[in-house]
């Protein structure tokens, strides 16, 4: 297992390189250009910077989250194929820096959704949560309202480029149905997995978040099923997962640790998160440890020791603790604090097969 440490960028982050540096068994940073609008091919000036920066501090940058797709190519219009060659463009940038996996999600308009950017858990600690109620009933450009109540940090997958065009695309998609969907995934992968094959760069969807339809919008990547649809859509071993734990996690008939065996062989990249949920749809995101939540992340750790993961791995959303100031979801300490859970699960095992 590789661990890595999402780093949203200089001036675009409370966390330093130098802190991720200091976190124990951190080999790289998962990064973005998260100024580019989809559909754009990166410079190279800008790519190479942050390569330059990463090395500074001796951290590779393998894992890029997200180069995004223009919503075009998820309504399949006729001008999508302008943008998947301004994506082949930039896959091949990419690989000649060495990146060897792009992480991206195929949802349209809502990257993911929360109703609450800041709930306060019993411990006093505030963290992520999801009002299935209020989802359910409220306009979508209320939620928008929400998550731009956070004028001081980016929120990826909620750029002011996109939300602009909210209303225009909600129409769009009404006529888009999830076999329409599944039918736009597969041009799109199609025309890609082959140019990151030649440049050594697997490709690793990201579940929906979360794993249901919202708004009445389409959403396919949710569960076991639907991934197994998924790989078969294009053969590949470019053509991967990012095994998400909290986004799968969301749904009870999930068994995330099962998906990890049964797709092991197209796991480029594995995202670790826990969360509570409630009966009635709601869940909250908690610490990684598994008594503190629904999900099992000591039986899904141990899945990926079983298989012999060996690749990339991050701890994905934290709380907010200890007064951090910080971008909802992504403060240091918590996130620090659950790659320290992960490494002692992992070491663990390690001593356990050593001795038996």
């Amino acid at each position: 297992m590789r661990m890595t440490f999402r780093w949203f960028g200089e001036g675009n982050d409370t966390v330093d390189l130098r802190h991720i540096k200091q976190i124990p068994g951190v080999e790289g940073i998962v990064w973005s250009l998260h100024d580019m609008a989809a559909g754009v091919e990166w410079p190279m000036d800008r790519i190479e910077e942050v390569k330059k920066q990463a090395d500074e501090h001796g951290l590779n940058i393998d894992v890029v989250e997200s180069v995004n797709i223009h919503e075009d190519i998820k309504l399949g219009l006729p001008t999508r194929d302008k943008y998947i060659e301004n994506y082949k463009k930039t896959i091949e940038k990419l690989g000649k820096v060495g990146v060897k996996v792009i992480c991206y999600n195929f949802m349209p308009v809502f990257d993911w959704t929360r109703t609450d950017l800041f709930k306060e858990l019993e411990d006093g600690s505030t963290a992520l949560f999801y009002e299935k109620a209020i989802v359910d009933d409220m306009d979508p450009m209320d939620l928008v309202n929400t998550i731009n109540d956070n004028p001081d940090f980016t929120m990826p997958g909620w750029e002011p480029e996109r939300l602009a065009q909210l209303s225009k695309l909600f129409d769009a998609y009404k006529e888009v149905s999830e076999e329409d969907l599944w039918n736009n995934l597969q041009y799109f992968l199609e025309q890609i997995i082959p140019v990151a094959a030649e440049n050594d760069i697997k490709m690793a969807i990201h579940p929906d978040d979360p794993p249901w339809p919202i708004f009445g919008l389409p959403r396919i990547i949710t569960g076991k099923e639907n991934l197994r649809r998924f790989v078969k859509l294009v053969d590949s071993p470019y053509n991967g997962i990012t095994l998400c734990s909290g986004s799968l996690g969301a749904n009870p008939n999930n068994n995330v640790a099962e998906m990890v065996r049964e797709f092991a062989d197209r796991i480029p990249f594995a995202h670790i998160r826990n969360l509570k949920r409630y009966d009635n749809g709601d869940f909250i995101e908690t610490s990684h440890r598994s008594e503190d939540g629904s999900v099992d992340i000591l039986e899904i750790m141990k899945a990926y020791h079983d298989i012999g993961f060996t690749g990339y791995a991050r701890p994905d959303h934290g709380r907010h603790i200890w007064d951090e100031k910080c971008r909802p979801g992504y403060g240091l300490y918590d996130r620090g604090m659950g790659i320290m859970y992960m490494w002692g699960v992992w070491d663990s095992l390690n001593r356990y097969k050593e001795n038996n």
